[in-house]
């Protein structure tokens, strides 16, 4: 997918005024309330018109002085925040409507093959009104996709939910657009949204765009600025349970976390402001997890370092104040130890 725009839109106390080209499948648009997010998706979906300027995806013009191509003929799907699912229709006749907008010769993606990937097969005779949160957004989805779209726009589609909510939809929304090769532009405030869904993200302030870089860059910059600092995540695979403690295999060796989970897969974040980096062996330590570690390498982020540990075959971003680092003699190819307690984990999914 390649996606050229460069265009201004007024309104009465906000200006954007952008000019980007992106070339990945799994491009994040980052910022907060009001920087104008929602307002590049609609210029691009065609829902509204920018004042000049010009839009092109995949070589074709979308807009530009001349006119703009409507929305339905844009092949362009869209998620928001809401579902917008018709309430008179079933989910399967929700999903029927995305798949009959799309001309027979667009068509890519099978019904039968969607439902499956969604894990909607048990929900198609059921009418809207008696869906939870989470699966009213599971069948916005498959409506999105099966109107076999060149480019999905996803405007803040999991904000509207709870956290074990967000982070299921995430896993489908990754499935699915990966199973049907369908790129995207994923639009969020959430920088763990934006670490998990895409490779590349525009940051975008006050109506324009700050940069274009990967997410793992835009998450290290942000990690002295952040209360929560930089967030690792991880999935760790099925634990064995000790003395009520949950014991993942991670790395060549164990991380020991209270308030576990013993599903086959789950997702955990740790703040890089819960790693304590200790130079000596302590001996004993009310830490459940002790890491030998190399340090890989350091970075400088809003008056913080953060220090890149090599811990067995796994990494972790610890952060630390520019004294400590200088006193740890903090350098590429040191050993240091890496304390975190068991509880400092939270489970994500």
């Amino acid at each position: 997918m390649e996606l050229h725009v460069a265009v201004k839109k007024r309104f009465k106390a906000f200006e954007l005024d952008v000019e980007f080209t992106v070339t990945n499948d799994r491009v994040g648009v980052f910022g907060a309330s009001g920087s104008g997010k929602s307002t590049l998706v609609s210029l691009i979906a065609g829902l509204d018109s920018p004042d000049s300027g010009v839009i092109r995806l995949d070589g074709e013009t979308l807009h530009d002085g001349r006119g703009s191509m409507p929305p339905e003929q844009r092949r362009i799907g869209i998620i928001f925040q809401q579902s917008h699912l018709f309430p008179h229709l079933n989910v399967r006749h929700n999903l029927q409507y995305g798949y009959k907008r799309c001309a027979a010769e667009n068509r890519r993606i099978d019904f039968d093959s969607l439902v499956e990937v969604m894990g909607l097969g048990n929900l198609l005779e059921r009418g809207v009104n008696r869906l939870s949160g989470g699966e009213k957004q599971r069948v916005a989805i498959g409506r999105a996709l099966l109107s076999s779209p060149r480019l999905l726009l996803m405007d803040e589609p999991l904000s509207a939910l709870d956290d074990t909510l967000r982070f299921q939809i995430i896993s489908y929304l990754k499935t699915a657009c990966a199973t049907f090769g369908i790129p995207y532009l994923f639009i969020s405030h959430s920088l763990l949204e934006m670490r998990l869904m895409t490779d590349q993200v525009l940051d975008v302030s006050f109506g324009r765009v700050q940069g274009y870089t990967s997410v793992e860059a835009l998450a290290r910059s942000r990690m002295g600025h952040s209360p929560v600092g930089y967030i690792n995540v991880l999935t760790l695979g099925a634990p064995r349970r000790i003395n009520g403690i949950c014991a993942y295999a991670w790395g060549g060796t164990e991380l020991f976390i209270s308030g576990g989970s013993d599903q086959p897969k789950a997702l955990f974040e740790l703040s890089s402001k819960d790693i304590i980096l200790i130079g000596l062996h302590p001996g004993a330590i009310s830490a459940r997890n002790l890491l030998e570690c190399t340090v890989m390498g350091t970075f400088q982020a809003g008056g913080k370092v953060g220090v890149e540990l090599a811990c067995g075959s796994e990494r972790l971003i610890a952060e630390i104040v520019p004294e400590a680092a200088r006193e740890l003699e903090v350098t590429v190819g040191s050993r240091l130890f890496a304390a975190i307690k068991a509880s400092a984990f939270r489970r994500l999914g």
